[in-house]
């Protein structure tokens, strides 16, 4: 609901100052309006500024032969120029402000400006019988540049809210338009702009009688009476009469009867797009119309024509009559150049008991729907559409990858916002670091971390204290025949039933020939540890199955981690099985399932990444694995209780062999320090074990109806919150906390049920779809 203030002055004039003006605040919200109470200092200056002003309006407007809806009496100054006319005008929008931001005044406008927003539509009155002071351009106080959704408007002290009665809608605004006298102006231009306005039903009355125009207003009922032709008011504005045909003219009291009885059955708005039209003004005010739109002063022709075309378009369009009346208005400045001060002449006549109709109202629209509610239907209408096509639109640059990499990235950032997480005590590492293989490496068949017979001793060594599984991240495609430890023969240790190898199968970037697995082992006891990264490097997901190429030296189609949990798994009682698109675990009544990334379809993976085989996203754990080294193991200090039924996994950690990789926690450790891959293999085989034992999230996308709905729910909620808004301030507040609330529900989602959901997508047609809602507000 828009704001009202009315000034209110009392006793006083512009040479005496008054003592009392009063200003009263409506906001729509209170039943009884906020009073202030200031006084005015005298600015004699001002009165013979504007009377100056005036009689240097009428001689340019001779002197520049204007054709004007009135006709202009010679005057006594000839030699006026448009320069000096401008200087007046400055001086005398100088002296306005000055008077009106006195000290005196002050304590009252500061006031004022607490309890009024930049963006609030507030309608101003200034009250007041005072003819001079009605003539005033008040439009040019420079709080009205403040207050881009304000206007001005005037009012006679006297008024009385108009009685009138329940009409029955007809679905069209009614107007009665009397083209009067036009002798020497053109006023077809506003019986075309009448004519094609929809939502109207136009009678017009062209240079009619008095009989004719007093019928007319008695026998129908009108929403709003047009009035185009020549006009004037008494030189001090008290009365004003129309030129209704070449021959007749017409007060507005020889109407009187017959405007009563129209404003008592509806009759709404006057407007009088003729020349200095105060006079008739202050006559219709009496009678208690709602709303009088005239001209000051007189007008020429063109500039009334361009008022009323920009003012229907605005207020037929949807906009505030007020908001209609100033856009129209100052739509006028680019006229001044051959038209000085047409912005200046438009005035409202404001009756401040009743609130401006909208168009819609005056179609009728508020006998069955609450015009707010119409008004915001409008409005859901507009965020549908507009959500709709920006949700599309991000869809589409999703597609196309442009946030592919962010997107990624965003989720790394997610991930390490998780609280630190318990060790998984179910796997054991044994890693090979730099000692180690300065210690027990036997380089007679070339670099292979540690020999194959430090390899075997480690392997009985370990089986003695009873591990579940044993995983070998270590290749060994060729095996050294010579043996350090008779004792201990690597090809016996590899063939325990409990211990899984490991082969490499073609990649055509990295390794095109791929790697064998030991010979002799069988393939269910082989898995892969082909790592596949993102196009930024990172390692976000495992393979769990795929199938190789025939040409392949690793023929597994399972991965070492999927071997590894699996083989775990069972010993707990728990099968599993294979599909399509899916690894599933079923324990009992419960059923894991792993299911595979689609391309397209998940996440942020989108364009140019192979998502073949069966994979997952890896949930990392956020703790460290408990390692021990080679030589804590063959020196017996690690206990046996860390090895018993546990899953051990044998690998390298030595920076030197590079057998490391970039992880989403990468980047935050300080220096940069990649993952070696025996760790993330233990990652992704405790992923699959806590997730099925421990419930622990697996990674998951919504589907791709699923996503849309997400990105355009938010945008949908986030703009009809900020269609509501009128300070600009408050809207982009709003905007930020909706962004923060979308950040953390993405957030919460990710690190509780495991949902990676579009953050980024998301906050794009946030941001997208606001921006543009903020920019139709400016224009509607």
């Amino acid at each position: 609901m828009d704001k009202l203030v009315v000034f209110s002055f009392l006793a006083g004039d512009l040479n005496q100052g008054f003592p009392v003006v009063t200003a009263q605040i409506w906001d729509g919200s209170k039943p009884y309006p906020i009073k202030l109470t200031s006084s005015l200092p005298p600015v004699p200056e001002l009165a013979e500024l504007y009377r100056r002003w005036r009689l240097l309006y009428e001689a340019l407007h001779q002197r520049l032969g204007w054709r004007s809806r009135m006709e202009i009496h010679t005057q006594d100054i000839t030699n006026i120029s448009v320069s000096e006319f401008g200087e007046v005008c400055q001086k005398l929008q100088a002296s306005i402000n000055n008077w009106l931001n006195s000290d005196l005044f002050q304590n009252l406008v500061q006031q004022l400006r607490t309890r009024l927003n930049k963006d609030d539509a507030i309608r101003v009155i200034f009250e007041t019988n005072i003819p001079l002071l009605q003539r005033l351009p008040w439009h040019l106080w420079n709080f009205f540049d403040d207050y881009r959704f304000a206007e001005v408007a005037l009012s006679p002290h006297e008024y009385e809210s108009p009685q009138t009665q329940p009409q029955v809608s007809t679905g069209k605004v009614k107007i009665l338009a009397i083209l009067g006298n036009s002798n020497g102006i053109n006023i077809d231009q506003d019986r075309n702009l009448l004519q094609g306005l929809k939502d109207a039903e136009t009678k017009f009355l062209v240079e009619p009688t008095r009989r004719e125009v007093d019928q007319y207003l008695w026998n129908h009922n009108w929403d709003i009476l047009f009035f185009a032709g020549h006009s004037s008011s008494q030189a001090d504005g008290e009365t004003g009469k129309i030129y209704i045909n070449q021959t007749e003219s017409l007060a507005i009291p020889q109407l009187k009867n017959a405007l009563q009885h129209a404003i008592s059955h509806g009759l709404k708005i006057a407007i009088f797009n003729s020349c200095d039209g105060i006079g008739l003004a202050r006559n219709l005010a009496d009678l208690n119309i709602p709303q009088v739109i005239f001209m000051r002063e007189p007008v020429p022709d063109l500039v009334a024509q361009e008022f009323l075309k920009n003012f229907l378009v605005a207020f037929a369009g949807g906009k505030l009559f007020y908001s209609a009346v100033r856009e129209a208005r100052e739509r006028l400045q680019g006229w001044e150049n051959e038209f000085p001060c047409a912005s200046w002449l438009p005035v409202i006549c404001q009756n401040p008991t009743t609130t401006p109709a909208t168009w819609q109202q005056l179609c009728g629209i508020s006998h069955h729907t609450h015009p707010k509610f119409y008004h915001n239907l409008q409005g859901f209408i507009t965020i549908l559409c507009l959500t709709s096509i920006v949700t599309v639109l991000t869809l589409g640059l999703r597609y196309l990858g442009i946030w592919q990499i962010q997107e990624l990235q965003a989720f790394d950032y997610l991930l390490k916002l998780r609280p630190q997480e318990e060790q998984d005590l179910r796997l054991l590492v044994v890693e090979i670091n730099e000692k180690d293989i300065q210690s027990f490496v036997e380089p007679t068949r070339g670099l292979k971390s540690i020999s194959d017979s430090y390899l075997a001793k480690l392997l009985n060594k370990i089986q003695n204290y009873q591990p579940r599984i044993i995983g070998i991240d270590i290749y060994r495609d060729i095996l050294d025949s010579s043996n350090k430890f008779k004792q201990f023969d690597l090809k016996t240790q590899l063939n325990q039933e409990n211990v899984v190898v490991i082969c490499k199968g073609k990649d055509s970037q990295y390794d095109p020939q791929g790697i064998k697995p030991p010979p002799g082992i069988p393939v269910e006891r082989q898995g892969f540890t082909d790592a596949v990264r993102d196009p930024d490097g990172i390692v976000r997901r495992q393979i769990l199955m795929m199938k190789q190429e025939p040409s392949s030296v690793c023929a597994t189609p399972f991965s070492l981690s999927l071997q590894l949990a699996a083989r775990y798994l069972f010993l707990e009682g728990i099968e599993h099985e294979f599909t399509e698109d899916a690894v599933i675990f079923k324990a009992h009544q419960k059923v894991t399932k792993l299911s595979r990334l689609k391309a397209g379809n998940s996440g942020a993976y989108q364009q140019n990444l192979s998502l073949g085989g069966i994979q997952t996203l890896i949930n990392y754990r956020n703790a460290n694995f408990e390692k021990v080294s080679i030589e804590d193991v063959f020196q017996g200090r690690v206990k046996p209780d860390a090895i018993k039924d546990k899953v051990i996994l044998i690998g390298v950690t030595a920076q030197s062999l590079r057998d490391t990789f970039p992880t989403p926690y990468s980047v935050s450790q300080q220096p940069y320090q990649e993952t070696p891959g025996v760790l993330i293999q233990a990652h992704m085989t405790s992923q699959i074990i806590s997730a099925v034992l421990d419930k622990r999230p697996i990674f998951w996308v919504l589907p791709y109806w699923g996503e849309i709905l997400w990105i355009w729910g938010w945008t949908l909620v986030s703009s009809l919150v900020v269609w509501q808004m009128r300070s600009h301030l408050v809207k982009i507040g709003s905007i930020g906390i909706i962004i923060i609330v979308l950040y953390g529900a993405c957030t919460v989602m990710l690190l509780i049920p495991g949902a990676w959901l579009p953050l980024l997508p998301s906050t794009f047609a946030v941001i997208l779809t606001n921006a543009i809602i903020i920019f139709l507000r400016e224009k509607i």
